[in-house]
Order: C-alpha cells, then sequence, then structure tokens
C-alpha cells in the first residue's frame, strides 16, 4: 500500500475530519454560491469588469481609486488558477518570484528584485511581509503555506511601513480568509485526484446561530507523491574498494565494505506533499455599531523537503533523481488565533486587530544528495550529510489598535499603536561524514538557539486631506523601536579527536555535554533601535474613471546579531513611485501601470559561512547599497460577452552596492584578503530573483449549453527573461534561463449547484530551477558540481464540487 493511502487514512483521523462531518451534516441546507460575490454576477449582466474593493489603505476602498500599486485576487481568481499555496500566487503577480527552501520547507519571497532567502529560520527575517486577516506572519505557515477558504489575497508593492508596519520594506501581501456571514447557511465541498497519486479534498459550512452570531467551519487536505526517484547505491566489487581505500592511505586492518543499505530505496520521497488544516471562525454582531471576528487555524504538515538535484545528472540517471543516503521527514505544527473587533463611533471607527501563533517543527534533508558516488566507504571525495532540525519553535503574539474616521471627508485619518513579540528557538544538527555514514568526519557540529525573543513596538497615524473632488494629498508617518536578544546560544563542533568514535551526530545525544565537541561561537547578545519611516504622496483625478498618483515613501527592517553574538545594521530604503490606475470601453477595460525607484542603504546579505578557523555559523553583513527600478503594468478586459484577458508585466533592473560576499552554498575563490577562507566582490551585481521583463497572459471563455450549464476553457502562460539565482552571478549553473509556461484549464458547471475540472500545470514540462548551489568538499571553481531546486514538473489533476 503506497505511503498516501496511509496518509489519506491519518487525515481522515485529523481535526480536518470534524470539519467535514459537520460540512456534510449541513449538506441538506439551501444553495448559496459562497465562492462568487454577487459583484461578478452583476458584472456579467451590465458587461462591464466587476469592481474590486481593497484595503490596502486599511480601509475599505475600490482598487481604481486606490493611489498603492496593489494587485487584487479575488475568490474566484484562486479557484480558477487551482492556487492551493502560496508558490501558485507568484505568476499572477507583476514583480512577485518565489522560492522553495529544502531543508526546512518554507517558501521565501521576492517583491521588486528583493527578498531573502535565508527568511526560513529563527536567524532572519522577510522583506516582504505577510498577513493573514491583518495579522502579521512571522513565519510562512499555515493559511500562508496552504491557502484556502480564502476572500481574496492582496499583494501591496512598495514600502508599506507607515500602515502594515514590520518588515514591509518593498511590499506586502495580505490573505483575507472567508468570514462566517449572519442568516446564511450554506457551504460547498470539493474531492479531486492528480497525477504522482495526488489526493484533495477541501470544503467549508457557513452556521448562522442567531441574527447576530454565525460560525464557518473550513478545511483543505492536500497529498501528492514525491517527484524524486531513489538512485541504486553504487554497485562496485570490494576488490575495488579496497584498492581505492589503500590508495589514499588505508589499510586492510580497518577496511570495511560499503553498506549498500545505507542508500535510501523506498519510503517516503523528496518533494512530496501531505497537508491538512481546518479552521473555525466566529462572527458577533450584536449591535449594528459593534463586530468581532474571531478565528482559529490548525495546521499540519507530514510532506517532506524539496530536494537538490544535480543539474547535469549522471549518465544513465533521471534528472529527477539523486542518491539518497538521508531519508526525507517535515513535520510541521502551528496554531493561529486571530481577531479583529470593531466599534463604529459614527464619525470614527475604534479596531482591534490581535494574534497568537505557536508552531514546533524538525525536518531531516540530504544536504548532498549523492552529487558524487563514494568509492569506498570513507572516500573524502564524497559527503554524506544530513542538515537535522531536530527541533524548531516559535511563540508570537500581536496587538494593533487603531482610531480613523468613516466616511468621505474633508480629512480621512487613520492613527494607531502597535506592538509584537516572537520567542523563537531551534537546534540546527549538521553531520558531514567522508564517503558514507560510516566514513570518518570531516566536519560536524550543532547550533542550539534555546531562545532568541523580538520585541517591536510602534505608533503610527496616515491622514489624506481632499483639497478637491479632484486632489488628494496624504502624509503618514510610523515610529518604531526594536528589540531583539539571543540567550543562552551557541554552537558544539566536533574537535576531531581520534580517541572519540566518530559516528554521525544525532538526535539521542547532546553534544553540549559529549565527548569530542566544544563550544565555538557564543551567541548570547542583544540589539536595539529605533526608527522613522514616512509617506508623502499627491493623487489626482483625471476624471470619474482615470486617476494618477505619485510618492515618496521610506522602509525599514530592524538589525540584530548572528552567530557569535556579532551585530548588523539594519536596512532603510527610500521608494519614489508613479502611476495611472484607469477604466476604459466604458467599464469593460481596466489600466493601470507604475513605475519606480528604489535606493537602499545597508541592504542586508545573509548565509551560512565556514570561518578562517574552520568553525562554521550564520553571518550576516550589510552592503553598501542596493538600486533597483522598474515599471509594472495590468491590464484586464472583456472580450466579446463571454470573454475576460488578463495581462500582468514588469520590468526590472537592479544592481547592488559594494559588498564583499561569503556563503557555504557556493565554491567560491580564496579571498584577496583572507587566503584561509573563500569570498567574492560582489559589488555592482544584480539581485538574484530578478528577471529583467516578466508577462502573464490569461484567458477565459464562457459557453453557455443549452441545458443551462456552462463550459469554461482557460488558458495562462507565463514568460520571463533569465534570472540570476544567488548575488554571486556565477554564469550558467547559477542562473535560470529565459523560459515559458502554459497552464490549462476545462470547467464543466451544471446548472444544479455542482461542478467538474480539470487543469495542467507547466504543459510542456519545463524544467525551472528556483535556487541553485555548487557545493561539495575538495573541489574547485572549475569542478564545481552544480545543483539546484526545480519548480514542479508537468501535473495534472481533475476535482468535483458541489455547492450549496
Amino acid at each position: 500500500m503506497s505511503s498516501h493511502a496511509s496518509g489519506f487514512r491519518k487525515f481522515l483521523g485529523s481535526p480536518v475530519q470534524l470539519a467535514v462531518v459537520t460540512l456534510l451534516a449541513g449538506a441538506s441546507s439551501v444553495y448559496a454560491q459562497s465562492q462568487a460575490p454577487e459583484a461578478a454576477a452583476k458584472a456579467a449582466d451590465s458587461k462591464e469588469l466587476p469592481t474590486v474593493i481593497v484595503t490596502a489603505t486599511k480601509s475599505a476602498t475600490s482598487l481604481q481609486r486606490t493611489p498603492v500599486a496593489v494587485t487584487a485576487i479575488n475568490a474566484t481568481s484562486l479557484e480558477d488558477n487551482r492556487v492551493n499555496s502560496l508558490l501558485d500566487v507568484f505568476n499572477l503577480v507583476p514583480s512577485l518570484q518565489g522560492t522553495g527552501q529544502g531543508d526546512h520547507g518554507i517558501v521565501s519571497v521576492t517583491l521588486r528584485g528583493i527578498g531573502n532567502d535565508s527568511a526560513k529560520t529563527e536567524y532572519a527575517d522577510p522583506e516582504v511581509s505577510l498577513f493573514v486577516d491583518g495579522v502579521f506572519s512571522p513565519r510562512p505557515e499555515g493559511a500562508s503555506t496552504l491557502m484556502f477558504d480564502l476572500d481574496g489575497v492582496e499583494v501591496m508593492r512598495g514600502p508599506q511601513g507607515t500602515l502594515w508596519g514590520r518588515n514591509s520594506t518593498v511590499g506586502t501581501i495580505n490573505l483575507k480568509t472567508a468570514k462566517p456571514k449572519l442568516n446564511d447557511q450554506s457551504g460547498y465541498v470539493e474531492a479531486g485526484i492528480g497525477t504522482y497519486s495526488r489526493m484533495g479534498m477541501r470544503g467549508a459550512l457557513n452556521m448562522p446561530v442567531s441574527d447576530t452570531l454565525a460560525f464557518r467551519v473550513a478545511f483543505v487536505h492536500e497529498q501528492h507523491d514525491g517527484y524524486v526517484d531513489f538512485q541504486k547505491g553504487p554497485n562496485l566489487s570490494v576488490a575495488s574498494q579496497q584498492a581505492a581505500y589503500i590508495a589514499n592511505g588505508g589499510t586492510l586492518a580497518t577496511f570495511k565494505p560499503m553498506n549498500t543499505n545505507l542508500f535510501v530505496q523506498d519510503g517516503p520521497k523528496y518533494n512530496a506533499q501531505d497537508q491538512s488544516a481546518v479552521r473555525v471562525s466566529m462572527l458577533w454582531k450584536p449591535t449594528a455599531a459593534f463586530s468581532w471576528d474571531l478565528s482559529v487555524e490548525q495546521f499540519r504538515d507530514r510532506g517532506t523537503p524539496s530536494m537538490n538535484l544535480m543539474q547535469t545528472p549522471r549518465a544513465g540517471e533521471s534528472q529527477w533523481s539523486a542518491l539518497i543516503e538521508v531519508a526525507p521527514t517535515l513535520v510541521r505544527d502551528s496554531t493561529n488565533v486571530r481577531s479583529h473587533m470593531e466599534y463604529d463611533l459614527g464619525d470614527m471607527i475604534l479596531a482591534y486587530t490581535a494574534g497568537m501563533g505557536r508552531f514546533k517543527g524538525s525536518s531531516t534533508f540530504d544536504a548532498q544528495g549523492g552529487m558524487v558516488v563514494p568509492t569506498y566507504f570513507d572516500d573524502p571525495n564524497a559527503r554524506y550529510q544530513n542538515n537535522n532540525t531536530v527541533w524548531s519553535k516559535y511563540n508570537s503574539q500581536s496587538h494593533e489598535v487603531t482610531l480613523a474616521s468613516s466616511g468621505r471627508k474633508t480629512l480621512d485619518w487613520i492613527l494607531g499603536a502597535y506592538y509584537a513579540a516572537e520567542d523563537n528557538g531551534i537546534r540546527f544538527d549538521i553531520p558531514i561524514m567522508n564517503g558514507t555514514q560510516e566514513g570518518s568526519v570531516a566536519w560536524q557540529g550543532s547550533f542550539i538557539q534555546p531562545k532568541e525573543t523580538v520585541e517591536t513596538k510602534a505608533v503610527f497615524g496616515q491622514a489624506t486631506f481632499n483639497v478637491s473632488d479632484a486632489l488628494h494629498l496624504t502624509g503618514g508617518v510610523r515610529f518604531t523601536t526594536d528589540r531583539r536578544e539571543n540567550v543562552g546560544g551557541g554552537s558544539w563542533t566536533w574537535q576531531y579527536d581520534a580517541t572519540v568514535p566518530q559516528t554521525p551526530l544525532n538526535a539521542n545525544f547532546d553534544p553540549k555535554t559529549q565527548p569530542g565537541y566544544a563550544q565555538g561561537d557564543h551567541n548570547s547578545a542583544v540589539y536595539t533601535n529605533d526608527k522613522t519611516t514616512y509617506l508623502a504622496r499627491v493623487g489626482y483625478d483625471l476624471s470619474k474613471d482615470a486617476m494618477v498618483y505619485g510618492s515618496v515613501s521610506t522602509g525599514y527592517k530592524s538589525g540584530g546579531t548572528g552567530d557569535g553574538g556579532h551585530p548588523y545594521g539594519p536596512e532603510t530604503l527610500t521608494n519614489y513611485e508613479a502611476g495611472l490606475k484607469t477604466k476604459l470601453m466604458g467599464g469593460r477595460m481596466t489600466f493601470n501601470t507604475s513605475v519606480y525607484y528604489m535606493d537602499f542603504k545597508d541592504f542586508q546579505f545573509s548565509s551560512a559561512i565556514t570561518n578562517p578557523d574552520g568553525t562554521r555559523g550564520f553571518a550576516y553583513d550589510n552592503a553598501e547599497g542596493a538600486k533597483v527600478s522598474g515599471a509594472e503594468v495590468e491590464v484586464a478586459t472583456l472580450v466579446g460577452n463571454n470573454g475576460r484577458l488578463q495581462l500582468a508585466a514588469s520590468f526590472t533592473k537592479t544592481k547592488l552596492g559594494h559588498l564583499v560576499g561569503k556563503t557555504n552554498d557556493y565554491i567560491l575563490p580564496v579571498c584577496f584578503s583572507d587566503k584561509t577562507t573563500n569570498c567574492m566582490d560582489v559589488t555592482g551585481h544584480e539581485l538574484p530573483h530578478a528577471p529583467k521583463f516578466a508577462l502573464q497572459l490569461q484567458y477565459e471563455h464562457n459557453f453557455d449549453l443549452e441545458s443551462g450549464a456552462t463550459l469554461t476553457p482557460r488558458a495562462s502562460a507565463h514568460y520571463q527573461t533569465d534570472t540570476w539565482l544567488s548575488v554571486f552571478n556565477l554564469g550558467d549553473g547559477d542562473k535560470q534561463k529565459a523560459y515559458a509556461t502554459l497552464d490549462l484549464g476545462l470547467r464543466y458547471a451544471a446548472k444544479k449547484n455542482w461542478y467538474v475540472d480539470g487543469f495542467v500545470r507547466n504543459v510542456t514540462d519545463q524544467l525551472i530551477k528556483t535556487s541553485a548551489g555548487s557545493g561539495g568538499q575538495n573541489r574547485t571553481v572549475d569542478t564545481a558540481i552544480w545543483t539546484a531546486q526545480y519548480q514542479a514538473p508537468r501535473t495534472v489533476q481533475v476535482n468535483a464540487g458541489y455547492s450549496f
């Protein structure tokens, strides 16, 4: 029986089961199409594009009248594009890119050429802030990883720190979950299958309790087998192994044959998915003036990490295969509580938004992936390396109080205060053995950070002076103080003591008390800083259907301390932006465009490094700065009576300021200033994940059938020019070449509330790199073995659903 059959049984016994049972129990209720807003139906009758409402300015405004570069994706578009995770959003938004981080199973985000691939543990923060229902999510878990039952997604480009706060350096993503509705009993359920043994199920049930109270239960489960096949272990004669061992200084007395059982041949494969989530939401509205939205969400992940694959496979081996010596595991569990209270005081609205999150996890990851096949058990040219997150945890909380004017007045304003805190911890082991697990120690160490706290306080305000019906002047300011503290952390590394058995470091013992290890870095340190950021913007309505705007805004990301307690400074930028938004053809077309220039100071660069004394750690550097400029275009238009075309395009130019970079992910030249380590002067290089040009085209067409049903084919094409995968710009191995992809979908919606759809992603089965490395010890720049992580291969899925 497959591993995912077992996984599906676990799903049925999980908290999601409660949601399924509750949902099916209400299936006799009256019909309501929860995923189709009334605005869409009205637009279909009027032959105009629907009005899109966004909350980018912390108030509900029309997208076309909001002077911010924002992309709004509604629930219908999310469903049409089969958006199951954050990775599926990236092709829908100009200048937005994403990468999967294998050893932690995390997605990192890049916007307008700026991101942080290291924002996957407690060490690093992202430049693009992620919010769920207005609550900051320090780590991409739960609803952000497995997107389900959403009203929509808003992606705001450019610094959003004045209103949105923490880490909104270059943009903000806000996921809006579907809220309970009063006096409306409705819901939906969907199930599907697909390639790689894919099985999925999702649904929601809206349950009114009284005229003032309603609940909503939503659930999702998605799973598929891994994409990466296991290569067979080396089949070498004992004689050839002996000869290689003796030739490299070994003796017959210490020789032992390779144990081929150490190479994984079955079980869960890398790049597998097995995720479940359930959310229970409440809406209480005892009076016309007061409302309270409350939700509790549980997320469970038992998939596997994404694998580093050889860019040039060995002869006879598939691209999607690897020689595996570390079985993949991934355990992530998180609980999130989100609350929003709002009281209408008449001319003002008082709101309180709060959130609490708890996370724990662990993982194992084969960092070498058999790049070199060992010729004997202790071959120094081949390595066993297990990147093992023994445990990881974080607790977070946030609180925001705002007081804002209501309605349109001469002066529209908002004032607020914000507090957030985190308590993080991790133990991360890296055992590296020569040849195989039974070889001698090449290097190994444990990084243990039992407590790292983050505390942020801020006050902010923003006001818009409506000088006339056409002219609008906006100013905003935010004052932030940050405090970060590492308590009792450090690294414990192998001391090459010949009297201690050379076995791989593992979770069953504590290196702090184990013979053969000594403490290297001491991480206890405190960092504090404060910063004032601002926004100045002018908007002018050219007509009732067109507006222009221009703004100057600043962004900020806190500094901190890295391994060894070494401090690094904050990152700041100034963003200059101008935009145009207009409706054309009587409302049948919208055309939105923006141009921008970002000037960074002390741009943060982080990576895992090897120090001159042989110890390893995670280090931060502040580059002199960076310059980023670009333009973005979004167009939506109705085609005839039943067609809709959407276009999104971006143009991006990046240039890094002075920085000498170090990393363990690439083989670099010997430093010109320090002959004991490796580095590269990357001054003037282009930033990673920033194609100069990217284009997304989507088209769908509704065919009305005589039975009253509809048939809707959809096509989505993406093209982008080549892009670097790191700041080192190291040639073809460190680059994703220009590519184009195509997704196709077909949906049959019956007259009576049920539908069937099929979807093919990456139709042409393109091999698309999202990250790269040239790892491996005892090799040179000229003989580096290049690896990469890739977007998923071609996948096919079929789903059937019913709304009631």
